[in-house]
């Protein structure tokens, strides 16, 4: 068995997948100051409650935008699972071409989820990752990477009002009844929602346009995908474990490589 971890900003999805079946996910928050042996505890009590043993799984691979922890995720595959995990960073093989000036600033999430997306929707293809950032990625018909765009998520906003603004509540991120907010709390509550909504049909609409030619097709994950594409008709198809099945798929073409 693979245990796939994918280590974002604020919470991270654990998969674990018996040949191309994903057979359990787990999320968890991201916490920079957890030990190996505490992310071990929860980890392994929630293999048990699948009915899975540490000795199940034979192989690792890792996917993180908080660098302090891949060294935590390496000793825990290590000491726990006895596997050397394979971390995705520059050198790794992912059968995507960079097209950008610098190749080593693309976040490796966003790369992985260009190889998940390509391999399983074709192309051009442009992915909407809807979790702490929110970050298009555009990808060619060739599979090609060639850029995108990166805005503040929307948690992120609606905590950046909240303690910037002295009036101004924290609130639930739940569709409203209504656009025209009747009391604070909604009309915080639209801008949020549809606020995010019109972002994501603007910039995708202006990619569609530079891109000319073929319409890309437009794929969501991320923990607000659901919520927001209920809100449009830009987005086609709502994948929340597309960076699992792409860290699956990057494991598959560097199998037989060593990992240190």
């Amino acid at each position: 068995m693979l245990l796939a971890i994918d280590i974002g900003n604020t919470r991270m999805d654990m998969g674990v997948f018996e040949g191309q079946e994903l057979q359990a996910v787990w999320h968890l928050a991201t916490d920079v100051h957890k030990m190996v042996d505490e992310y071990a505890v929860v980890l392994l009590g929630l293999l048990s409650q699948q009915g899975l043993n540490p000795s199940d799984i034979k192989h690792a691979v890792i996917c993180s935008v908080t660098p302090p922890l891949v060294p935590t995720f390496r000793e825990l595959c290590r000491r726990y699972f006895e596997v050397s995990p394979l971390v995705v960073e520059a050198g790794v093989r992912t059968g995507v071409s960079i097209l950008m000036d610098n190749p080593r600033e693309v976040g490796p999430d966003r790369i992985v989820n260009a190889v998940a997306g390509h391999h399983l929707y074709g192309g051009p293809l442009i992915v909407v990752d809807l979790g702490t950032a929110t970050t298009f990625d555009v990808i060619s018909e060739k599979g090609d990477y060639l850029g995108g765009a990166i805005a503040p998520g929307i948690k992120i906003a609606s905590e950046a009002l909240f303690q910037r603004t002295a009036k101004l509540p924290r609130v639930d991120l739940v569709r409203p009844k209504h656009v025209i907010g009747r009391d604070t709390i909604s009309a915080m509550q639209s801008g949020f929602i549809f606020g995010y909504v019109g972002l994501i049909e603007g910039l995708v609409g202006r990619i569609q346009q530079e891109l000319g030619g073929k319409k890309a097709r437009v794929i969501a994950t991320g923990g607000y995908a659901e919520l927001l594409a209920r809100e449009t008709k830009v987005i086609e198809i709502v994948d929340p474990y597309l960076t699992l099945v792409g860290l699956r798929i990057i494991h598959e073409l560097n199998l037989g490589e060593k990992h240190v």
